[in-house]
């Protein structure tokens, strides 16, 4: 299946897209993609989807996912992205967390932050939680997934690197976190680690890689994340991103106001962004 959520900001609708394309709202069956939906989506999967509403128009699409309560990526996590940021490959997934208020839909703008000049852009695999997941063996981590989705984790790689402290203020100013468009349910994706994934700026391709080079895989994270933290029904998981950021170019490339970034990964849907100044 793939899910998402329509309508404006913070009043965000269920849906789930038809073989045609079309969205077909899901309002009158759940509240929302979130909490214990997301243990249950085999009830999901039982509704006779061409009986549901049609959206019409072309209404915004919202994160793929409601009340996320964490999102933890993952640093470093393909060797040649490593290699770009003059960083070693390290010896155990480098954690980090990103605001939930960056949380936004996939087409919704870029902000570039008062004052930035190095706000960059990452392609990423994201994983979304279903159940509750708790020191889980990394051979029963995939059945605590519920879906993917694609997730671009925007940078401002001066707060993240040059500024005291840790990562998390260069990567959690608002709309830094587009997600979406879907969440693409678990049973559809048969390898997450062979999925190719890719991102142009201004129709210039500058990533294309594949979760095949991830140093840690899906299953090897989620069980990581597990002994530190119970991980909750709608919690993501953002896993790194193949070389080609900004960062990396000699010299460095940064997102301008009037750019437009699209990214995607194979089976998971397109994200398209203008960039904008915040006001």
């Amino acid at each position: 299946m793939k899910l998402l959520r329509y309508g404006e900001k913070g009043l965000e609708k269920p849906a789930i897209l038809d073989d045609d394309g079309n969205i077909r709202d899901l309002s009158n069956e759940i509240d929302d993609l979130a909490g214990d939906v997301l243990i249950n989506l085999e009830r999901l999967a039982k509704i006779d989807v061409s009986k549901l509403p049609i959206v019409s128009g072309n209404p915004r699409i919202g994160p793929c996912v409601g009340g996320t309560g964490k999102f933890m990526c993952i640093g470093l996590n393909y060797a040649d992205h490593a290699a770009e940021s003059g960083l070693e490959v390290p010896s155990e997934p480098v954690l980090f967390m990103k605001a939930t208020s960056a949380i936004c839909g996939a087409n919704d703008p870029i902000i570039i932050p008062r004052g930035s000049v190095k706000t960059d852009w990452e392609v990423e695999l994201g994983v979304v939680i279903g159940k509750p997941a708790k020191y889980v063996d990394e051979k029963d981590a995939l059945s605590h997934v519920a879906g993917y989705c694609v997730i671009n984790d925007v940078s401002e790689r001066a707060y993240q690197i040059e500024r005291e402290g840790q990562w998390c203020k260069g990567k959690s100013c608002d709309n830094f976190g587009q997600t979406g468009p879907y969440l693409v349910t678990a049973d559809e994706i048969a390898d997450p680690q062979n999925l190719k994934m890719w991102l142009e700026v201004n129709g210039e391709r500058v990533q294309n890689g594949s979760t095949k080079t991830m140093v840690y895989g899906v299953a090897h994270l989620v069980s990581y994340l597990s002994q530190f933290m119970t991980l909750h029904p709608g919690d993501i998981i953002s896993t790194g991103t193949p070389p080609g950021v900004g960062l990396g170019f000699k010299p460095p490339r940064y997102l301008r106001p009037g750019d437009v970034v699209k990214l995607g990964i194979d089976g998971l849907g397109e994200q398209q962004q203008t960039c904008e100044n915040d006001e």
